[in-house]
């Protein structure tokens, strides 16, 4: 028979389950202070193998796990080594790569920091559609070469931010960052997304259209959905021809979302530009024509928190700790009914 969930007034017992660079890197001596203050926090290093002695010596006290990037799944043969656990605190976005059926199936509780990845992805979105909308890059490139500044009054009409149309493809959490920051400039915001309504769409202040109308019309368009099976591929070769020509399509989701064949001819062909900080594969083959396209940028998944941005992981990470431990439950839950939307 399983322990209770730990009422207010009592330490529930921790570890933390990811790979040690992953831990060096999110959680810094203050977080790891400020954990150890709200629980009984199992010594280091971290567990990134759930099967060796030491392991499961430790998952057999364990109430709640903190897991990062790296994490080994948490199957039926993890969790009978911790009859204890009940709770899981992720320190990053997705939980698919460890949060298993077996886990659902006992009812433990699980909380993501996605949330709080989710800025830092939303604010390199927002940066690139105000920079590609410039031409801001292409023209440093320019300027470069030629060491003297173009005949400004000469610019095209189609550069510049003054009524840009911005497709937003789904309105995850954080393609509905985007939405928020994109507030304040003067553009018009489009959104495809099969679980938003009418209403939902007002409350939003984004104009509602459907999937081929979004890649018709937007000047750019940014590609937010998760990869799920029926996503594979969702941009493929039809969409991204009927873009505009000069277009620019933003991926930050997952590189498998757009079909990269079809990307490369158009961009190659020079129809439209991409900002890609995916890939399939993640790193592409040293000959692949991308990198040397100069419609092209390309970005080491870099828009996720990196640097400074991992505290916002480790704050959370430490908040929902603290809630769980005193009983009020996790202000960011992830729900078993909810996986097939998130990424």
């Amino acid at each position: 028979m399983t322990e209770p969930t730990p009422g207010p007034g009592s330490r529930p017992r921790a570890a933390l389950a990811m790979s040690p660079d992953v831990a060096s890197a999110v959680l810094d001596p203050e977080s790891l202070a400020a954990l150890a203050a709200l629980c009984d926090l199992a010594p280091l290093p971290v567990l990134d193998d759930l099967t060796t002695p030491r392991a499961r010596a430790v998952l057999a006290d364990v109430d709640l796990l903190v897991t990062g990037w790296g994490c080994p799944p948490l199957d039926e043969d993890v969790l009978r080594s911790a009859p204890r656990l009940r709770a899981v605190v992720h320190t990053a976005g997705s939980v698919r790569g460890h949060v298993t059926d077996a886990c659902w199936d006992r009812g433990v509780e699980v909380s993501s920091a996605a949330a709080a990845n989710a800025l830092p992805v939303a604010e390199y979105t927002l940066a690139m559609i105000l920079l590609t909308g410039k031409r801001a890059l292409e023209s440093a490139r320019d300027y470069r070469a030629a060491r003297t500044r173009p005949d400004w009054l000469r610019t095209p009409r189609s550069v510049g931010n003054h009524r840009r149309t911005v497709g937003i493809l789904s309105a995850s959490l954080i393609g509905r960052r985007v939405i928020d920051l994109l507030r304040p400039h003067d553009v018009d915001v489009l959104l495809h997304d099969p679980y938003v309504d009418d209403t939902e769409a007002k409350e939003l202040g984004v104009e509602l259209v459907g999937l081929a109308e979004l890649f018709r019309r937007g000047d750019t368009v940014s590609v937010h959905t998760p990869l799920l099976p029926g996503t594979r591929g969702l941009v493929g070769r039809t969409l991204i021809d009927s873009m505009r020509p000069d277009a620019v399509l933003i991926n930050t989701a997952r590189g498998a979302v757009v079909d990269q064949d079809a990307l490369t001819d158009a961009a190659l062909a020079g129809r439209i530009r991409a900002v890609l900080d995916v890939t399939d594969p993640e790193v592409l083959p040293p000959d692949h024509p991308l990198w040397s396209c100069d419609n092209v940028l390309l970005t080491p998944h870099l828009a996720g928190s990196q640097g400074n941005e991992w505290r916002r992981l480790a704050d959370l990470a430490v908040a929902e700790t603290g809630r769980w431990a005193s009983g009020e439950g996790f202000l960011h839950p992830v729900r078993r009914e909810r996986l097939a939307f998130l990424a």
